[in-house]
């Protein structure tokens, strides 16, 4: 029963540690949307490749460390994305969600020569931020309604993480972002089902293996007894038999 424990302890710790996010963590407060449908990277050479970010407030500091989430995104999706960093738009330090809007549609026209761009507007002004998106007709084939809500979202959650700063956050937002989109998310709770089955499977098994040795066992005192026992004790115990077989003929007969 000591090796049945010992193997529930190492599933159940395998399968707290790959539900760690499910349990523990930032998405137990923020829950991001999950991808229900498969999507296919756009192809090759559907992009003309441009710049990957503009940063009209100074804040990109460590560029490397931004490219590197920003192009792992179009290596996973196909679709390059271009993150606009401002405080204004119009020369407006406060617009409207519409006027942002009309902003992000404008400048996708003026950056992009294709439509296989996402461009991602990240406005902030006295502490207040707003997000707009723009995809290409082609991006959208990748970048649906829900890939878009799953891009938003982890750029939601990670923006209140103080222990990035400013190029980590973004380079982890896309990044996350990225496997998220380009796969199905699955219920954590396959795994419980997964692993609850596999310690049912050892119990059964378990207790298979104990009545099958206790069988063996039994079998083995058996045969040593018998082994054990002196010729003239098994001439007594048959000529025993036979005494009491005539005495019960004996009986019959009268």
């Amino acid at each position: 029963m000591i090796i049945v424990l010992i193997v529930v302890f190492v599933l159940f710790s395998i399968m707290t540690s790959s539900m760690g996010s499910f349990f523990s963590g930032p998405e137990k407060d923020f829950e991001i949307t999950k991808s229900s449908i498969e999507r296919e990277a756009l192809p090759k050479g559907s992009v003309n490749e441009t710049d990957y970010y503009y940063d009209d407030l100074d804040w990109i500091g460590n560029e490397t460390k931004l490219l590197s989430g920003l192009r792992y995104f179009y290596q996973k999706t196909g679709v390059q994305p271009f993150l606009y960093i401002t405080d204004t738009v119009n020369g407006s330090n406060y617009p409207t969600m519409s006027q942002l809007d009309d902003f992000a549609n404008e400048l996708y026209d003026e950056l992009f020569t294709d439509e296989a761009h996402l461009l991602f507007v990240f406005f902030e002004y006295d502490e207040g931020y707003m997000t707009r998106y723009v995809a290409g007709t082609q991006a959208k084939t990748v970048i649906d309604t829900e890939a878009g809500d799953i891009l938003l979202d982890f750029i939601d959650r990670n923006y209140y993480d103080d222990s990035l700063n400013d190029e980590t956050f973004f380079s982890k937002s896309f990044t996350e972002a990225a496997d998220r989109i380009m796969d199905v998310t699955r219920s954590p709770w396959i795994n419980v089902m997964i692993v609850f089955g596999v310690v049912v499977l050892i119990i059964i098994l378990f207790i298979w293996w104990r009545a099958n040795k206790r069988q063996k066992d039994l079998e083995a005192k058996q045969t040593e007894e018998i082994l054990n026992t002196p010729l003239d004790k098994f001439e007594d115990l048959e000529a025993e038999r036979l005494t009491k077989k005539y005495e019960y003929e004996d009986d019959d007969s009268d």
